[in-house]
């Protein structure tokens, strides 16, 4: 059934009413697999405060309890989108004593900010 619509791995004949050439983009196929995965770390990013928190750390080191005097937010929900942000490796936690103090796991989430700063700086 490799043309039946019904086939989610099947290609869709209507589209190219036969004039494509068969095979031309099967080589795309394995590159598709390469992005599995990222929309969960652009959803966590399209959430305004994590933004925010996230351009915090890129600044300096940060306990919860700065980030919520800074972001005029409660202790729980700023340990909440804490949480999320550590679950996907984008900050990381350090102990010092009773202290917890977060910063951004590597240098890649500060890029992320920072080209989508450039992104949308040439819109304008």
């Amino acid at each position: 059934m490799s043309g039946d619509r019904t086939d989610p791995g099947a290609p869709n004949r209507d589209l190219c009413d036969g004039f494509c050439p068969s095979g031309r983009v099967e080589d795309l196929r394995d590159r598709v697999l390469e992005v599995a995965g990222l929309s969960e770390i652009f959803r966590l990013l399209g959430d305004e405060t994590r933004i925010k928190i996230l351009y915090l750390l890129a600044h300096r080191e940060l306990c919860v309890c700065d980030l919520a005097s800074l972001l005029d937010m409660s202790l729980p929900a700023v340990s909440h989108h804490l949480r999320l942000l550590k679950a996907l490796r984008l900050v990381k936690y350090r102990r010092d004593g009773k202290m917890v103090y977060y910063s951004l796991d590597d240098r890649h989430v500060l890029n992320l900010i920072r080209e989508a700063q450039a992104h949308f700086a040439e819109g304008r």
